[in-house]
């Protein structure tokens, strides 16, 4: 049995990241409102991205990597556009003013 990392878009078109050792289930769980805080009032949601890890360790470095993010690398990533993952990988701060959230998986668009 693995471990997974995954990313869901939420209704108000944010992002949420996080890890599970059993996918189908906590996406269950996201979309009946039984996992509290930041997906619960964002509903519906929908699974854009998973990954599966050999080990809960690694896929909570892989949750806590992407959360890191900018917007536009995410969105990359979720595409499956590994070449615009690593060019936006290399030119960091270039993502038009946005930023990654700390703790909460989820990204912030900044007013400009």
């Amino acid at each position: 049995m693995g471990f997974w990392v995954y990313m869901l878009k939420c209704a108000d078109d944010s992002y949420y990241v996080g890890h599970t050792e059993d996918l189908e289930i906590r996406i269950g769980k996201h979309s009946r409102r039984e996992i509290p805080g930041y997906t619960s009032s964002r509903l519906p949601v929908s699974l854009i991205f998973s990954q599966e890890h050999p080990t809960r360790e690694e896929a909570l470095t892989a949750e806590r990597q992407i959360k890191g993010w900018s917007r536009k690398k995410k969105e990359a990533l979720a595409r499956g556009d590994w070449d615009e993952v690593s060019r936006l990988a290399r030119s960091r701060n270039s993502d038009g003013g946005i930023r990654p959230s700390i703790n909460s998986g989820r990204t912030v668009r900044e007013k400009k």
